[in-house]
């Protein structure tokens, strides 16, 4: 395979989302621009469809998916030059009605030497070799997510797992890396809809475990066989961040804020019940203007009436307990107790980006530009404050390289922070377009995807020429 040589090691990686084990990180100490915008220190721009994806780079390529009216396409770009190498499209077999916020491409693409695996919830999973070959397909689905699916697959050694969580069936899924045969599925029990990314747990001691933040707990997985080690209730807000290692034994998680967000069903039916049924049907709902657009997501068995048993499983999602947390987990085993929390901090939490640990720092970014950061040996908070130039929603995740960490908003403006535990604001460059996904650091280029382009900013190629 030409580009599976010896040489592919040195060429720029970030092959997953938010790259290594999903840590956000890159180690490799290049040096990452601080200053970039549509005219200054542009490597390349390429104009891509429509995606929420993010990039990611395995031996000389970028590889991102992307929709358009009918289609679902992975997208291959020479990560040298931006220059499209190939384009691969499926027909959708599947025509789920996506939430607004989301789209048929929000689940990044993994890569390695051997190609590229994507994964699109109206049609399931796709392998490409670098040429753009099809290698293997797993069909899925329909799935019933509301919202959306949007976790991403990861590699890990032989094997691609991926977590689909739903309103009811949800699974963790371990395929063959080269065929696409299953190597085991395991069922989530009490799992509803949710949206995180899984990343792999080393522990000092014991199997490595696949570790999954799901709606209501958090839970952990025997890596080569998927059976489950350990769970503890946790109310996630929907499970959006991704999970972290800290040292050979702790955790480290962001889970929602432990409040219901929804009132109780009794002051529902007092306001819009108007049969007296003990039921709301979606014309009753609609007169509902803060909440009626979600009707289709509290009433899961569509029989087009909200029940109270229906109302409440809703309310729960994210309720319970909550924070940016500490967990002791290298001997965890069943239900874990209160006492395998080391710490917990219930500030600033952020909703959609998953944290970031750089540098012995636990940096979260949450809408408003409010940045915070902790010691994730006891949780002190060391440093909070607000970035009043780069307010806003904030979707895509913090990464980090080169002693700097880059927070990315809605709005396309790209906060560059600098000094650690003591962290300033170095640099706040505006794209002017929208940024939905991580961006991906790499052999000192930093890969911003808009919603119309996919930009490289740097200064310089480090890697084979």
């Amino acid at each position: 395979m030409a580009l599976a040589s010896a040489c592919a090691a040195d060429l720029p990686q970030w092959t997953q989302f938010r790259g290594p084990n999903g840590s956000g990180v890159d180690t490799a100490n290049a040096a990452y621009p601080i200053a970039f915008s549509p005219s200054r220190n542009v490597v390349w721009k390429q104009a891509v469809p429509y995606g929420q994806s993010s990039p990611v780079l395995a031996s000389g390529h970028v590889y991102l998916t992307a929709s358009e009216p009918g289609r679902l396409l992975t997208i291959c770009l020479d990560a040298k030059t931006g220059g499209e190498v190939w384009r691969r499209e499926i027909k959708r077999t599947e025509f789920a009605k996506t939430y607004k916020a989301n789209d048929p491409a929000s689940a990044t693409p993994v890569a390695d030497e051997f190609g590229v695996v994507s994964f699109f919830p109206d049609f399931g999973l796709a392998a490409y070799t670098p040429e753009g070959k099809p290698r293997w397909t797993v069909p899925m689905g329909p799935f019933k997510n509301f919202f959306g699916m949007a976790a991403s697959p990861v590699l890990v050694g032989e094997m691609l797992i991926l977590t689909c969580d739903q309103n009811r069936g949800s699974f963790l899924l371990a395929l063959d890396r080269k065929t696409g045969r299953e190597r085991w599925r395991t069922a989530r029990t009490g799992a509803t809809e949710g949206w995180a990314t899984p990343m792999v747990f080393r522990p000092s001691q014991g199997p490595a475990q696949v570790i999954v933040l799901g709606s209501a707990r958090v839970d952990g997985y025997d890596l080569e066989t998927g059976a489950s080690r350990w769970w503890m209730p946790l109310g996630s807000n929907g499970s959006m961040g991704t999970a972290l290692q800290s040292g050979n034994s702790v955790l480290l998680v962001t889970a929602g804020n432990g409040e219901p967000w929804m009132p109780a069903f009794a002051s529902q039916l007092t306001a819009y019940d108007k049969d007296h049924d003990g039921r709301l049907s979606q014309t009753e709902f609609a007169e509902n203007k803060e909440l009626s657009e979600f009707f289709g997501w509290i009433d899961s068995n569509d029989d087009g009436a909200i029940t109270a048993e229906e109302w409440d499983i809703a309310r729960a999602m994210g309720m319970g307990e909550s924070g940016a947390i500490a967990i002791g987990a290298d001997k965890a085993r069943g239900k874990l107790e209160p006492g395998a929390v080391e710490w917990r901090f219930k500030k600033n939490l952020p909703f959609v980006p998953a944290p970031l640990l750089y540098k012995g720092v636990f940096f979260m970014v949450r809408d408003g530009g409010i940045i915070t950061a902790l010691d994730p040996l006891t949780g002190k908070l060391l440093k909070e404050g607000r970035n009043r130039e780069a307010m806003g929603e904030y979707y895509a995740s913090p990464v980090a390289g080169n002693g700097k960490v880059y927070l990315a908003n809605v709005d396309g403006k790209i906060t560059v922070l600098g000094g650690g535990a003591e962290w300033q604001v170095l640099a706040t460059n505006d794209l002017g377009e929208e940024v939905h996904a991580t961006p991906a650091l790499s052999g000192g280029r930093i890969y911003v995807r808009t919603r119309a382009a996919l930009y490289c900013f740097g200064s310089r190629w480090v890697g084979v020429r």
